[in-house]
């Protein structure tokens, strides 16, 4: 019996750009070992991109966005997973030239799974998404560099996003005092909710000048924003201290000085959670289940979708409409 199932499909012929929800079966899905019935997915900024004509993220087109799934193991060729297995698939190639996480059946290579953990449902996992995943794994190489409650405060920009809001949580939850940034004024109480100590305007951050150093304000950062704000943060961060950035939602220049690397011993540290090793992407979902995990989800999820909503959804994030996270189910 041939599978029928729904995916959100873009595509682009010439000037026509279209993004529907269709009827696919499982021999339209690219090769891979395991096939998942997919339980939920999730938006995020890439996904924000893939929904529109000129994002250039998806490298060939129909294709299936979402780059973020969670779902059950239908079928498996490869040893390690079995029908039934409950398992997380994020980043890799997913959504972007590979068929993605908008589908209610997707077909992903073993080497990109991760069982999920125990600690964590479905729906939590995806909650997280890439989004907790990067936070996690900022605040994993902020601790690896000596960042500690003790020597100060740790600033988190683009507090009202995913990767924001999750890394607030993480911080808070390990004994840290944080300061959040946001442009949001209507956001105040949602970030203090979800543990922020302080909250301050992304002008008290950067206001439009960036000196080579300036008042050495922060311990560490989290940001997922770069450009010329991430300029401005690592003027102001201590003697030793470091940021681990993962975002360019301000732009991809960044136009520092040396000085903070050389007079102050800042660290800039790279989060990719593309391609993130496996050993290491495991280790991030194993503390996202444990000593990383929220107390409650609930504040993190400003709305829960079905595909058919997805299209009207997929905007808020380039328009700067979302907080937390937008929820996919799709059974």
């Amino acid at each position: 019996m041939t599978i029928t199932f729904q995916s959100l499909v873009a595509d682009k012929q010439g000037d026509e750009f279209s993004l529907t929800v269709k009827n696919q079966a499982i021999e339209d899905l690219p090769e891979g070992e395991v096939l998942i019935r997919v339980h939920y997915s999730g938006v995020n900024y890439k996904d924000s991109l893939a929904g529109i004509p000129n994002g250039n993220i998806i490298r060939n087109y129909p294709m299936v966005p979402g780059i973020d799934m969670a779902g059950v193991v239908e079928s498996s060729m490869d040893s390690r997973f079995q029908k039934g297995d409950e398992v997380i698939a994020t980043s890799y190639e997913i959504g972007v030239s590979h068929a993605g996480g908008y589908s209610e059946y997707a077909r992903i290579p073993a080497d990109w799974i991760v069982p999920l953990p125990q600690g964590l449902s479905l729906k939590e996992a995806m909650i997280l998404g890439t989004a907790g995943f990067t936070a996690g794994l900022s605040v994993k190489r902020l601790l690896e560099n000596q960042v500690t409650p003790e020597k100060g405060k740790v600033l988190v920009t683009g507090a009202t996003g995913g990767v924001g809001s999750f890394a607030i949580s993480i911080l808070q939850s390990l004994g840290f005092e944080v300061e959040a940034s946001t442009g949001k004024d209507s956001e105040h109480e949602y970030l203090k909710q979800i543990g922020a100590d302080q909250v301050i305007s992304r002008t008290d951050v950067f206001d439009g000048k960036i000196k080579a150093l300036g008042k050495q304000t922060w311990q560490a950062a989290v940001d997922p924003v770069g450009g010329e704000p991430l300029a401005s943060v690592l003027s102001q961060i201590q003697y030793g201290g470091a940021v681990a950035v993962s975002g360019l939602t301000a732009g991809t220049k960044v136009p520092t000085a040396v000085f903070p690397f050389i007079l102050r011993g800042v660290n800039l540290l790279g989060i990719d959670s593309v391609y993130c090793p496996m050993e290491i992407r495991r280790q991030i979902w194993a503390h996202l289940a444990a000593d990383f995990k929220p107390d409650t989800f609930e504040p993190f999820v400003q709305q829960e979708v079905t595909l058919e909503e997805l299209p009207d959804v997929l905007p808020d994030l380039l328009e700067g409409k979302a907080r937390g996270r937008t929820l996919v189910k799709l059974i």
